[in-house]
């Protein structure tokens, strides 16, 4: 039986705070607000884009947050693989994935946040080990929580609920999964502290990324 193994990418696959800071520092710019702490960004990492701005900056009039979304993207996409700030995978992330990708018990999928161009200038920087089965982004999604990215990863994947587990490093991840009916674990590497992972349901919080496969396994024994 085929089982999917869902992904968030900011803050659990990759370490994107500083991409990430640079670009909202670009929103605030546009907005005429001063800079937010990257603590601060981090807490909102994981929902859409729009809903993260607002929540940072305040009332936010229709037309200024299309603005400052629009500067969030110049600056994000401005950042190029060989910038300090340039998202990059975990450490163990590329050889877990590597022994996901040779286990025919498993496919690999994506649930983020991000927008779909704002994922493809992330994932040209990577060197991804694995086919992805299912990529779901912020298009045409409502933001996590909310169960749509997984329910559609789901359907794509053809795998049910229970054969499923979301790998996330927010409550955002770990409350759709859920609320898709999926199994979830949280990682502590990211942007939310591991007991806001286990109050949001996660089954175990790992503390590196080669204990997942063992997780695995123990989910799911052979």
């Amino acid at each position: 039986m085929t089982r999917l193994v869902l992904f968030d990418v900011d803050g659990t696959l990759v370490d994107s705070l500083a991409h990430i800071h640079r670009g909202m520092d670009a929103a605030m710019a546009h907005l005429g607000r001063p800079p937010v702490p990257a603590a601060r960004v981090a807490e909102v990492i994981g929902i859409t884009l729009d809903r993260a701005i607002v929540l940072l900056a305040g009332d936010v009039e229709a037309e200024a947050l299309d603005g400052a979304v629009a500067a969030y993207r110049r600056a994000f996409s401005a950042i190029g693989p060989d910038d300090p700030a340039a998202s990059a995978l975990f450490s163990g992330a590329h050889a877990v994935l590597e022994r996901l990708a040779a286990d025919d018990r498993y496919v690999v999928g994506i649930a983020t946040g991000k927008a779909r161009r704002a994922l493809d200038h992330v994932l040209a920087g990577l060197d991804l080990p694995v086919s992805l089965a299912t990529i779901q982004t912020s298009d045409g999604h409502p933001s996590k929580p909310h169960p749509a990215m997984a329910l559609a990863a789901l359907d794509e994947a053809g795998v049910a609920g229970e054969d499923a587990v979301m790998v996330g490093d927010t409550t955002f991840d770990i409350e759709m999964a859920r609320a898709a009916g999926m199994r979830a674990l949280g990682v502590d590497w990211g942007y939310h502290p591991a007991e806001a992972l286990h109050a949001a349901g996660a089954e175990a919080v790992l503390s590196r990324f080669d204990a997942l496969l063992p997780a695995l396994d123990g989910m799911w024994p052979r």
